[in-house]
């Protein structure tokens, strides 16, 4: 499962997930309907959802080492300007061919540039930052 932040809300930006990704793509609203929901009720509600969901944002200055991650979910950063949005599928997609399996990306925390560099921390060890590039 594939959970978008209110931001990232753009139709076309679904669409080109959906062609290669197999699971649910929903938002971030759909979790906890008729409600808003604030930055920091994102965490309890990803960890309640059985399917170890990734969340996708461009809000790096709420997320990035501040969320309280746990082996439930993932939250991928992507620090881009709102106009390369719809680059987002593309370096999603080299992420999920790194990181192949739910279980394997469930606990970490990653940032990702336009240019596809990386950085990720675990949340058995938030200080410890891997960087790699997709």
């Amino acid at each position: 499962m594939i959970v978008f932040d209110e931001q990232l809300l753009e139709p076309e930006l679904e669409e080109s997930i959906k062609k290669w990704y197999r699971g649910s793509v929903v938002a971030v609203i759909d979790l906890r309907l008729g409600t808003i929901v604030k930055d920091d009720v994102i965490p309890q509600l990803l960890s309640r959802t059985r399917q170890h969901p990734t969340f996708i944002t461009i809000n790096v200055r709420d997320f990035w080492n501040k969320v309280q991650i746990n082996q439930g979910f993932c939250v991928v950063c992507f620090k881009i300007p709102d106009t390369q949005i719809t680059m987002i599928s593309v370096l999603l997609k080299a992420l999920f061919q790194e990181f192949k399996t739910k279980k394997q990306r469930a606990g970490h925390v990653f940032q990702i540039d336009h240019n596809g560099n990386c950085q990720c921390y675990n949340y058995n060890n938030p200080e410890n930052k891997i960087m790699f590039r997709l």
